[in-house]
């Protein structure tokens, strides 16, 4: 299962890596939601208690998703570079 709605189109069929790990994607979706759509909605862990974090509020408000990309932290749920595409 996946986290996917069937019958709702979307872009090309993508992968990416995220922690070492091959991630299935659609070209245009944010990585929160491909993320969240291969089943990984841990996307790091607190520093105070290591309490585990994901997708809070996916409107790029909360900070909750934070993710390194190419060494830049970036909100995964936000379109400022993390959209997920294909290569060129």
């Amino acid at each position: 299962m996946n986290g996917r709605i069937d019958g709702i189109g979307g872009g090309a069929e993508v992968t990416f890596v995220f922690a070492d790990k091959p991630v299935a994607a659609r070209a245009g979706e944010s990585l929160a939601m491909a993320l969240w759509a291969a089943g990984r909605p841990v996307l790091r862990h607190s520093s105070r208690d290591g309490a585990p974090r994901g997708v809070l509020c996916n409107l790029g408000i909360c900070y909750e998703c934070l993710v390194l990309v190419d060494g830049v932290r970036i909100r995964c749920c936000h379109g400022n570079g993390s959209l997920v595409g294909a290569a060129g």
